[in-house]
């Protein structure tokens, strides 16, 4: 069997001509205010990981299957149909806090909101917060 090859890695995209390139005004101007709020709660500033996700920090994974690889701790995508919001699956606080998140779906590993509007930034913050935290104690780099 080959070796898995991971499709989203970090790449060299400007994270600003990626914004500059969604077409709605309303989600680029919400992209723009979700990447000073990532950055200035992660502290860490967003690189582009594969075409169309803006990630904030990275961990490495390793799975007991042997399969590993790099991700971003935190990310959003301002998808045409939603935007996509990045946080650590498999975190029960995350639960806690999108009982308070405002509105929103969950999907497999993303957190969808049609705008900015209809969420609370707070409750954003601290879902950031969380889930670098579960994160950086899951997967503990050298």
């Amino acid at each position: 069997m080959g070796k898995y090859e991971q499709k989203t890695k970090t790449t060299d995209y400007s994270v600003t001509e990626f914004i500059e390139s969604v077409e709605s005004p309303k989600k680029r101007e919400d992209a723009y205010q979700l990447l000073k709020i990532f950055e200035e709660t992660s502290g860490f500033k967003g690189k582009m990981w594969g075409p169309s996700i803006i990630g904030f920090g990275s961990y490495h994974y390793k799975y007991a299957s042997g399969h590993e690889g790099d991700a971003p701790l935190v990310g959003f995508s301002p998808r045409k149909a939603k935007i996509s919001l990045y946080f650590a699956p498999g975190d029960k606080e995350r639960e806690v806090l999108l009982e308070r998140f405002g509105k929103h779906t969950v999907g497999k590993g993303c957190v969808y909101i049609n705008k900015l509007a209809d969420i609370d930034r707070d409750i954003l913050q601290q879902l950031i917060i969380q889930s670098i935290k579960f994160l950086q104690k899951t997967y503990p780099q050298d």
